[in-house]
């Protein structure tokens, strides 16, 4: 991580092996960016991705006790596919926020769509802490917890592709694999204190404590943490790319419809890219405790314990696994990534139904790893695939599209897929079968990590 911190200018891709020769349309890496600002610059970008995934993963992670709050008495596995239900519609309206943030932040500038995007997520989120239980008012409840979830769903397309796109605008050439690494292993950061935080409420609180008010804890820590993470991100100037860009008055007035006209090929080849992203993300890390307890019969508080332990590793080997992109390539770690899952998913579930706590936690975390190779890959990829002048529209669409058909629908897949199959497996052959179509969109990509980023 010390390269993050560097003050020596990088040369432009020109000069090194970094990429080809500079085209007019091209730039050479962000110069006179000082180690404070790259320090500022990191830190906005992890706390503010952080908080937002929080709020979201808090929902996942307590989605059997959701279920009993807000859904009359039925059998547990109906009252989970409700609960999945509303996971999964509001994810619906991600592709409209990926259009929406991506203007925004293509046309007016990153900074203000990241500190937009955070506010409205800690609210509605601080909101649903404050909502009545069904058997306080009935099917409103419900309604408006699927309100407040789609507020989410709207607020958290644009934070995952802005925060990337940030950050790479400000790296230098041969590290913005890294730099765009700590985007993923912040949102594995939110998630990780999410499954804290579920863990020591379902460890010292019984069922009825934790229906009636423990469950709202964590969503109430909301407000102080999104206003935190807005302040410091005003405080940041917009990326050097971006300013070049505006000072040239080549931003572009409609850059969503520039997307689809120009770079349509790309589009279709990132929204593949992110499949096993969006799959893998919410079956290993968010769906997995629900499964371990519901499906498996582990214990809640072993279930979040397993998995706790599993983002904690994947944290780490997130970092690494950008620095092996900036050295190996992104389509060859990605690639990578896709092979390992169409091999060793199904035995790796088969591994997970056992008696063995150790080995079920062995397992998360070799999950956990292979998704890495994936996840801490994909930020630079996306980005890179895209110019500059709709750089986050690009990156916000293909990964909100994908998120959205496959992503927020996967644990209620999973658990669809088991109740009518009746096999534990099920879930991982969803798994393989979304990391051979990203092996195959990866595959028709060209190799991005050694070009300079395109101005347009």
């Amino acid at each position: 991580m010390s390269d993050i911190h560097s003050d020596t200018p990088r040369p432009d891709a020109s000069s090194t092996d970094l990429g080809p020769t500079l085209s007019g349309q091209e730039r050479p890496d962000p110069a006179g960016v000082g180690r404070s600002t790259r320090r500022r610059v990191v830190g906005a970008s992890f706390i503010g991705n952080f908080v937002e995934w929080f709020d979201y993963a808090v929902y996942g992670y307590l989605a059997v006790t959701i279920a009993a709050v807000f859904f009359p008495d039925t059998d547990r596995q109906t009252a989970l596919l409700a609960t999945f239900g509303l996971f999964a519609v509001s994810f619906l309206v991600r592709p409209l926020g990926g259009f929406f943030w991506g203007h925004i932040g293509d046309k007016i500038g990153r900074r203000t769509a990241l500190s937009w995007s955070i506010l409205i997520m800690s609210l509605a989120t601080f909101c649903i802490a404050l909502l009545p239980s069904y058997n306080t008012i009935g099917i409103w409840a419900p309604l408006l917890l699927l309100l407040l979830r789609v507020v989410q769903g709207f607020s958290a397309s644009g934070e995952y592709a802005g925060a990337s796109a940030f950050l790479v605008e400000y790296a230098p050439a041969n590290r913005r694999g890294l730099y765009a690494a700590v985007v993923p292993a912040s949102t594995a950061s939110g998630l990780l204190l999410g499954s804290l935080i579920a863990a020591v409420l379902t460890g010292v609180l019984d069922t009825g404590q934790m229906e009636s008010w423990g469950w709202r804890l964590p969503f109430l820590l909301a407000a102080p943490m999104g206003l935190i993470g807005r302040y410091i991100r005003t405080k940041l100037e917009d990326t050097p790319a971006f300013q070049e860009l505006a000072a040239e008055d080549e931003v572009i007035k409609a850059p969503i419809r520039d997307l689809f006209v120009n770079y349509w090929r790309p589009l279709l080849i990132a929204t593949g890219a992110v499949l096993l992203n969006a799959v893998g993300f919410y079956v290993i890390l968010s769906y997995m405790p629900t499964y371990l307890s519901e499906e498996i019969g582990l214990s809640q508080t072993k279930s979040y314990i397993a998995t706790t332990v599993a983002l904690a590793t994947y944290i780490g080997f997130i970092l690494l696994t950008g620095l092996a992109s900036d050295r190996f390539g992104r389509k060859k770690v990605l690639i990578s990534a896709s092979v390992l899952f169409v091999l060793f998913t199904v035995p790796a579930f088969m591994l997970l139904d056992t008696t063995s706590f150790a080995v079920i936690l062995l397992v998360q975390i070799v999950l956990g790893a292979m998704l890495t190779l994936n996840d801490g890959t994909l930020p630079s990829f996306l980005a890179e695939l895209f110019p500059t002048k709709n750089r986050y529209s690009g990156f916000a669409v293909s990964f909100n599209l994908s998120n959205a058909l496959f992503g927020g629908t996967a644990p209620f897949v999973a658990t669809l897929l088991i109740q009518q199959t009746g096999s534990k497996l099920a879930p991982g052959f969803y798994l393989m079968a979304a990391a051979v179509i990203s092996l195959i969109a990866v595959a028709a990509a060209r190799e991005t990590s050694r070009d300079a980023l395109r101005h347009r």
